[in-house]
């Protein structure tokens, strides 16, 4: 809980420094009003995370200020009362205006803290579900033990604790919301909100209004960054954002504030912006589609999700990832990759990445039965390529140097251990080897001896 906002609202000075050193050694961030006035500017300027709110004040009285932002739709984190004159009326009228507890004075302090810390966890929760209902959760992940795949863990892990601006860039289908919901899930907002925006989704005509929110006489429709708020905010297709959205966005960044639609304070910035894209956009940049200031402020932090084709040797755990993520989501029925099929699968350039790999797999558990998948089913599903015969001498020049090296070792460590009609021995002396590296080198290449 350490640095949410709260704004303590109380005429009386010695109560207010006093409750404020409390909570700032609780670890709390504490900001003060002394009176309804005073408490309204900082509502707008603060943006607490919590309002403790004395009910007698000598300009306007606690319950009238609650019900004006009950009516105009600012209550939206927790209110708790406090007064020195209340009654059982007085407590039942805060309580349908939205107040989350009344407290008696001379207040218990032991009581008070843990009637805060209650508060902050219910809202917490309630804006949970209000968000996964709205934006569906997806754990955060990042599979695979292959070399590059722990670099790429490594570089979310040095920089998720800043809060500067990620951009994720990726052929299409490389799963850059993983990404980035693994960079939220390993910073210091991890337990606020993951906002997920596909800009390709928006109405141009009112996509300021979705990002930057609205008021309207009063009266505060909340946008992406205010759901977002102390979370992270994922935009998806930046390079389809159009040039006043870039504008205005380029301005949040650079002034770590923004306005609402017809706003006219200025709603401090404290979210983390990750953006993601499939396209060039320093390209885009040369073409005058996209804004050269925006991008320099996006790239701070530049995130390249590799091909699916570079770690192939992580295929057969991302399999196994997405048939247990759709028997247990979607209840389909369980079904494992024969040795022969998982061989075939990495062999496989994936041209649509990780998305197609899902695919792939969501469509064996659903058209097929409960018998294993095995290389004929791999063949049909794949089909715009039939099984390569060890006789064709054809090799794919677009593949690494490593992994054009590697099939080349597979195809010909298969051929000869047919020729050898399946004896290791006999295929050791063949092609020079000793038995034991031979062994070890069929292993790592995924060719089972036995079939």
């Amino acid at each position: 809980m350490t640095g949410e906002r709260i704004l303590v609202v109380d005429d009386e000075a010695e109560i207010r420094n006093l409750i404020s050193e409390i909570l700032v050694d609780e670890g709390f961030e504490v900001t003060t009003a002394e009176n309804g006035n005073s408490a309204r500017t900082l509502m707008e300027q603060f943006r607490p995370r919590l309002v403790l709110l004395d009910i007698w004040m000598p300009d306007i009285d606690g319950i009238t200020l609650l019900k004006e932002w009950h009516e105009s739709g600012k209550l939206t984190n927790p209110v708790i009362m406090m007064s020195g004159h209340g009654n059982i009326g007085t407590a039942v009228e805060a309580t349908r205006l939205g107040a989350y507890d009344y407290l008696e004075k001379p207040l218990s302090l032991a009581k008070l803290v843990l009637t805060i810390k209650n508060a902050l966890d219910a809202s917490r929760l309630q804006k949970e579900n209000l968000s996964l209902r709205r934006y569906p959760s997806e754990p955060a992940r990042i599979i695979g033990k292959s070399k590059l795949m722990a670099q790429l863990r490594g570089q979310l892990e040095k920089v998720a604790g800043l809060d500067t601006p990620v951009l994720i860039t990726g052929e299409p289908g490389t799963d850059k919301e993983a990404v980035a919901r693994y960079l939220h899930a390993a910073g210091p907002g991890k337990d606020r909100s993951f906002v997920n925006v596909s800009v390709s989704a928006l109405d141009p005509e009112t996509t300021i209004s979705e990002f930057y929110g609205e008021e309207q006489e009063g009266n505060i429709h909340n946008g992406f960054l205010d759901e977002a708020e102390g979370g992270t905010l994922f935009i998806k297709d930046i390079a389809d954002l159009d040039l006043a959205a870039q504008a205005r966005l380029q301005e949040t960044l650079k002034n770590r504030s923004y306005k609402r639609v017809n706003g006219i304070e200025a709603v401090p910035l404290k979210t983390r912006i990750v953006t993601a894209t499939r396209h060039r956009l320093a390209g885009r940049v040369k073409e005058s589609a996209f804004m050269d200031e925006l991008y320099f402020q996006l790239n701070v932090v530049p995130i390249k999700v590799p091909p699916l084709r570079e770690y192939y040797e992580d295929v057969p755990d991302i399999l196994q990832y997405f048939v247990n993520f759709f028997v247990e989501r979607e209840g389909l029925p369980y079904r494992f990759f024969t040795t022969a099929a998982l061989n075939r699968l990495r062999r496989y350039p994936w041209p649509g990445n990780s998305r197609e790999l899902k695919n792939l797999v969501q469509r064996m558990l659903i058209l097929g039965g409960d018998a294993a998948i095995d290389l004929e089913e791999i063949e049909t599903a794949l089909g715009e390529q039939p099984a390569r015969k060890e006789s064709d001498n054809v090799s794919n020049l677009d593949l690494p140097l490593r992994q054009a090296r590697e099939n080349f070792e597979r195809d010909y460590l298969e051929y000869q251990l047919k020729m050898a009609n399946g004896s290791v021995s006999k295929m050791a002396r063949n092609v020079h080897m000793e038995r034991t590296h031979l062994y070890r080198k069929l292993k790592s290449l995924g060719i089972d001896i036995k079939s």
